[in-house]
């Protein structure tokens, strides 16, 4: 699947949900970006915040499953989203 930039804010965004709606999850999330609820809430529109939140999500394999069986999506579908996000392309070292 092929993510414009929007559709992989779209997914982020329903990532963010799905971490917010986590509540042993969310502390950690805060905790590994150093960010408030506040911040969380004031940088959901922000692309580059996005990518970070699915840059945290694709940490574990258990967090990408269990959002990708809760929200109905392949699981490749978060790291293709992220490199439609600013930051996330491919870099290619040759």
């Amino acid at each position: 699947m092929t993510f414009t930039q929007e559709s992989a804010e779209t997914l982020a965004l329903k990532a963010l949900g799905w971490l917010a709606a986590n509540d042993d999850l969310l502390p950690v999330f805060l905790g590994n970006t150093g960010a408030s609820e506040a911040d969380v809430r004031n940088l959901a529109g922000d692309a580059t915040f996005l990518g970070s939140v699915l840059d945290f999500l694709m940490m574990d394999d258990a967090w990408v499953i269990g959002f990708c069986d809760d929200a109905q999506l392949p699981y490749e579908s978060v790291m293709g989203a992220r490199a439609a996000l600013p930051g996330g392309e491919q870099v290619n070292w040759t």
